[in-house]
């Protein structure tokens, strides 16, 4: 496992319980993923490093968890040593990697998105702001760490927004809720997973600046029937068979962020791994091995593998963050209250910004801290107890959302348009 956040130790943990896996290793890690597996130090960028530690330790298959050694190439450098790697090839990751390069892909293949124009001057972001007018949306085209986009009314902020990046992607916006749909690919099948919804503002109502994730819950009570088998049909299979038509076939995690607006269905975004907060609810309601389909996506036999199966009711996951974010860190404040929690059956204190200190213990080390999830029978329940679970938990400016899956049934909430970090 490659990672050191909250998705890499929901992943870790699965793993960990999973009949099929004998030994979980963690790279660098986190002081949660340390009570689940063996921790080493790597340099995640480097693809020779990454495969060269799966070498020593005699991986069978390596997990890449964050977009940015995806990008980099980090899992055609695992694959190059002989090694199974669940993650896309560096050529696949563009679909993260260039909003442009996503947005062609989409159109090539017939798949539903917003209108968009790939600006590389302040004249020409100027131009397309007036096309599309208000609510303005601005993305820049790289990885941005989740803090790429804005969507505003205010012209002269989406100006400034737009200077602080490379090249621009400005794009109509998109009303309705937003939904998130996990699909693993082997390049030709794909299995898509349970919906979600997560929260990005920082302050509750959707107020604030937009950090990495706040929240998320799953399955959508709101949601249609069909809603999945929509977004396979004509979001997901269309583009992973453009992918492979290219020559750059999609094997891993493909993840759509879509908007359920008034004119259909539509894409936002894709991220081109497991997202974090969506995969700690996700992953706790999973009732069958998940090591059978990383590796069925790593070698081409998802065809083969059986379906996901999930637990009844519902997950519920409540981030809490450090104070300062999301526009700054205070690390190393102590952490009370995680050791009672992690005994609890439905409910579990999921890592991310964490360290230890020179006493050994536990202290925040990032912006987005832990993520307390719970899993209930329904999404009251879920949240009831991960909400509970919080308030067990203490550090010096601790900051959480209080509406997370506050409004579930009926209106679907709202996220705001953003990159998934």
């Amino acid at each position: 496992m490659i990672g050191t956040g909250g998705r890499e130790h929901a992943l870790a943990l699965a793993l960990a319980r999973d009949p099929g896996v004998d030994e979980v290793h963690a790279a660098p890690g986190n002081p949660g993923i340390a009570a689940v597996a063996t921790l080493h130090q790597v340099d995640l960028m480097s693809g020779a490093a990454v495969a060269a530690l799966a070498v020593e330790i005699g991986a069978d298959l390596v997990v890449v968890g964050p977009e940015a050694p995806l990008v980099a190439g980090v899992a055609d450098a695992v694959t190059a040593a002989g090694i199974l790697c669940f993650g896309p090839s560096r050529a696949a990751a563009r679909l993260e990697g260039s909003k442009a390069f996503a947005k062609d892909v989409m159109t090539a293949a017939g798949v539903p998105t917003a209108a968009a124009r790939l600006c590389r001057s302040a004249d020409e972001v100027a131009a397309a702001l007036d096309a599309f007018g208000p609510p303005y949306v601005v993305k820049d085209d790289g990885l941005a760490a989740g803090k790429g986009v804005i969507v505003t009314s205010d012209r002269a902020a989406a100006l400034e927004h737009a200077a602080t990046c490379g090249d621009v992607v400005v794009e109509e916006y998109l009303d309705g809720p937003e939904v998130s749909l996990f699909a693993l690919s082997d390049g030709a099948t794909v299995v898509p997973m349970l919906p979600a919804q997560d929260f990005k503002r920082i302050f509750d109502g959707d107020e604030g600046p937009n950090t990495g994730g706040m929240g998320a819950y799953t399955p959508l009570p709101w949601a249609t029937e069909d809603l999945v088998a929509e977004i396979e049909r004509d979001v997901i299979q269309p583009t992973v068979d453009e992918m492979a038509r290219r020559g750059t076939p999609f094997q891993g995690l493909l993840y759509a962020g879509l908007a359920l607006t008034s004119r259909g269905l539509r894409v936002v975004e894709f991220n081109a791994r497991f997202g974090d907060p969506e995969t700690q609810p996700l992953l706790a309601l999973l009732d069958s091995p998940l090591s059978p389909l990383l590796v069925g996506a790593a070698t081409g036999t998802l065809a083969s593998v059986p379906p996901p199966v999930w637990k009844p009711g519902a997950a519920v996951a409540v981030v809490m963050a450090s104070a300062g974010y999301p526009e700054s860190a205070s690390k190393g404040d102590v952490i009370v209250g995680t050791e009672t929690l992690d005994k609890e059956s439905d409910v579990h204190v999921l890592h991310s910004g964490t360290g230890l200190d020179d006493s050994g213990r536990l202290v925040t080390a990032g912006g987005r801290v832990l993520a307390v999830t719970a899993v209930g029978s329904d999404v009251a329940d879920a949240r009831a107890k991960a909400y509970e679970g919080v308030s067990s938990i203490s550090f010096p400016g601790a900051q959480w959302r209080h509406d997370i899956a506050a409004e579930p049934a009926g209106r679907g909430g709202t996220k705001s348009r953003r990159e998934t970090p």
